[in-house]
């Protein structure tokens, strides 16, 4: 019955299913970044945690440093104070993160509602490919933004926000500043978190083999440790590795995808 109702719409008839499709998606996401508005409070606290010694990375790294005594993982008492310098700029910015967070709740009604509309066109093993796919990519792009907010934005703050060329010159950090530095670091390691799903789709295309990976691992470790050390530029070894390990589990995971992928 799909297939027969498929054959017997027109392109006009699939433009305007398209355009309901979007305006369900436009309504759920202004909903939901209205909400995000209103509960201002509770949403700066979240995003705006990692300013204040009390977050729960550097917590970790002061029970580290007790209990191991590694006085270099200290975070003490660490505080900044964000300034704005703009008159619409507080204004702006609750609009923007609103915003950011409608769309990242509506994500799941947003992949599941434009799945429904090319699924008619789909066959059942096509079907069950894009499930597969659309679940494991949109966990690990979730993963990615949680990993940057508990893990790299934090120490990446800490060091850049205390770091200081002379003691006469005296940081200022712009909350416009800070927020675009943590939007743009949520959506690199979201998106390099799709690293996995990216293999398997040139897999797929036979453009890359799991043969061809493993030749260049020691290769991308080291491009791995190189970015791990500039998006968190400090001194210890043991940050360094908590960043770069889940970026060299994810390449040993696109081999583990892309061998499962050139066997089938």
């Amino acid at each position: 019955m799909e297939n027969s109702n498929e054959k017997e719409m027109t392109f006009w008839d699939h433009l305007d299913e398209l355009r309901k499709v979007f305006f369900r998606i436009v309504i759920a996401v202004v909903l939901l970044a209205c909400i995000a508005f209103f509960f201002k409070d509770f949403l700066f606290n979240i995003i705006l945690a990692p300013q204040r010694s009390d977050f729960i990375l550097y917590r970790f790294f002061n029970r580290l440093a007790a209990d191991f005594a590694m006085p270099s993982l200290e975070a003490g008492d660490f505080h900044v104070d964000l300034i704005n310098t703009q008159l619409t700029s507080q204004f702006m910015i609750h609009m923007s993160v609103a915003l950011y967070t409608g769309i990242l709740l509506a994500s799941p009604y947003i992949i599941y509602t434009l799945f429904g509309f090319i699924n008619p066109a789909l066959h059942t093993a096509e079907r069950r490919t894009c499930i597969k796919i659309l679940v494991p990519a949109c966990l690990l792009f979730l993963f990615g933004i949680f990993l940057n907010y508990y893990v790299i934005f934090p120490l990446s703050f800490r060091f850049l926000a205390t770091y200081q060329v002379s003691e006469t010159v005296t940081n200022l950090i712009s909350l416009s500043s800070y927020i675009s530095s943590f939007t743009m670091l949520s959506l690199l390691l979201g998106t390099a978190f799709e690293i996995p799903v990216i293999a398997y789709f040139l897999a797929k295309l036979h453009l890359i083999t799991a043969g061809m990976l493993k030749k260049f691992r020691k290769h991308s470790l080291v491009a791995i440790l190189i970015v791990a050390a500039i998006i968190t530029p400090t001194s210890d070894v043991f940050t360094l590795l908590l960043v770069s390990a889940p970026l060299y589990l994810l390449y040993e995971l696109s081999v583990i995808v892309v061998s499962r992928t050139n066997s089938r």
